[in-house]
């Protein structure tokens, strides 16, 4: 019993210590009480005693008489965002995933990217626009951006949320360094370690990798092709009480769906009863053939913070992001914006931006790339279609397909191995919260031009093993209703279990 006794000590103190080594528990912070962390570890109330002390012995932690034990902060270890969740295949963690598309050489093929091919971008016009700003007067090439951004751009972005029907005025927009550093400055303004935040399952696989390093709890709610499972999201409300819910209302990331008028609604009335703040990523909007309901119209920028940037129509060279929202709240992101980055995002690039968006190249280079993913989204569907790939639905724009594969295949096989011969695929789980996608893959058709990349994929296939979890993950997504059905709700950090 004695040595039984200490094994379970040892537990608990190693569990404490991740806790610690993941900031689910930071300096100054108060561990669980005594009867409660027990109960929670199903130990004796003596056995959490007997850890805590030898903890406080080795300067882990401190009592304070009458209050409990808290954290030192003594030793901390550095923090590792790969350590933060449960542990990860690498070609189902999103890091990785993003490294292999970032630093990929020339000659990989990208079909799983999340941008266009540099032939299809603006390049005569962003060309022009550099010419431009070498003439441009010294200040504007050595100075520091202003805190808020140029106005020039923010009295565009205002016209263009005028014509979408939203009313907003200079001192609502922000521009940011990018549209990942405006989630971030929100992340950082409203949330704290330990909050939830309500995510669709599946969602873009950075906002896992960014809420991470916030060290938020991720909840994932199901998917379907108007928008989130409503019952499913109201119910995520009740029992996780969520700070903020992240999404792509329009040409959804990574299935192409978008709301439904009915579902918005619904969506901003369960915000509204539960105090919920919700983040919208508009940055496929202008892919668009005609405009799709939008949380921010319908609400106003009221409990809906809008954010978007143009890397995915302009340039992701040319780095330009975008807040929309309350005038309090951006006057305190301008703040937080200035600690982290010391102003605003480069002159330069917002300019080039401007004179972009001004000119009427835009406009015609938009509808020219609307037309292009028309025709590649019919032809890269009926390729995969003659592997046994089918699209979950077809987006009614936008660059992307969320296909499941033949049963028994799991993605991050299929995908490892086409990673050996120079395709970087983007496998299901990367996108899923539950880790329940393992029969998707998401499609770039944009990408999809290289005739080598289906003999690939289909030796991949050929080559692949049935996975455990692929049998029983979604199998109501393509055959039951259409609906993203997660197996677990909440995926919480490593050092947040039993919190």
């Amino acid at each position: 019993m004695a040595d039984d006794d200490m094994t379970r000590t040892g537990a608990l103190m190693r569990e404490v210590r991740t806790r610690i080594a993941s900031r689910a528990l930071a300096p100054g912070d108060r561990l669980p009480s005594v009867r409660g962390f027990a109960r929670t570890m199903g130990v004796s109330p003596s056995t959490v005693v007997e850890a805590y002390a030898r903890l406080e012995a080795e300067g882990v932690i401190r009592a304070r008489r009458g209050s409990g034990f808290y954290v030192t902060g003594a030793d901390l270890p550095p923090m590792a965002l790969a350590e933060m969740g449960p542990p990860r295949e690498r070609d189902i963690d999103p890091f990785w995933v993003s490294r292999q598309s970032l630093d990929a050489d020339p000659a990989v093929l990208k079909p799983g990217c999340g941008w266009l091919p540099a032939d299809w971008m603006p390049n005569a016009a962003l060309r022009k626009g550099l010419r431009a700003l070498g003439r441009a007067n010294d200040a504007l090439l050595s100075d520091y951006g202003g805190t808020r951004g140029s106005i020039e751009l923010r009295r565009l972005l205002i016209a263009r949320f005028a014509d979408q029907g939203i009313t907003a005025t200079a001192d609502q927009v922000l521009l940011t360094g990018s549209g990942t550093q405006a989630i971030d400055l929100i992340c950082r303004l409203l949330l704290r370690p330990g909050d939830a935040v309500l995510v669709d399952d599946p969602c873009y696989f950075n906002f896992h990798a960014l809420l991470r390093a916030h060290q938020v709890r991720i909840v994932g709610t199901p998917f379907t092709p108007a928008g989130p499972d409503i019952a499913a999201f109201e119910q995520a409300l009740i029992d996780e009480k969520p700070r903020l819910y992240i999404t792509n209302s329009a040409l959804h990331n990574p299935t192409g769906a978008s709301i439904s008028p009915q579902i918005a609604h619904r969506v901003l009335s369960a915000a509204a009863a539960h105090g919920l703040t919700i983040v919208e990523d508009d940055i496929f909007a202008d892919f668009e053939p005609t405009p799709s309901p939008r949380l921010a119209i319908l609400d106003g920028l009221q409990r809906v913070i809008r954010i978007g940037s143009f890397s995915k129509t302009l340039s992701a060279s040319v780095r330009c992001g975008y807040i929309a929202a309350r005038a309090d709240w951006i006057e305190s992101l301008v703040d937080l914006q200035v600690a982290t980055s010391f102003g605003g995002p480069s002159p330069v690039s917002t300019e080039l931006i401007a004179g972009v968006l001004a000119g009427g190249s835009y406009r015609r280079h938009m509808d020219d790339v609307r037309q292009r993913l028309a025709h590649a989204r019919i032809e890269v569907a009926e390729r995969l279609a003659q592997l046994g790939i089918v699209p979950w639905i077809m987006p009614r724009g936008g660059f992307y397909l969320w296909c499941r594969l033949p049963d028994g295949l799991d993605s991050a096989v299929v995908a490892r191995r086409c990673m050996e011969r120079n395709v970087v695929l983007a496998p299901g789980n990367v996108f899923s919260a539950s880790q329940s996608a393992a029969p998707f893959v998401r499609f770039n058709v944009a990408q999809m031009g290289d005739r080598r990349i289906i003999p690939i994929l289909e030796r991949a296939m050929e080559m692949g093993i049935s996975a455990p979890t692929a049998g029983r993950a979604h199998a109501g997504m393509a055959d039951q209703g259409r609906t993203w059905h997660p197996e677990s709700k909440a995926v919480r950090g490593a050092g947040m279990k039993g919190g």
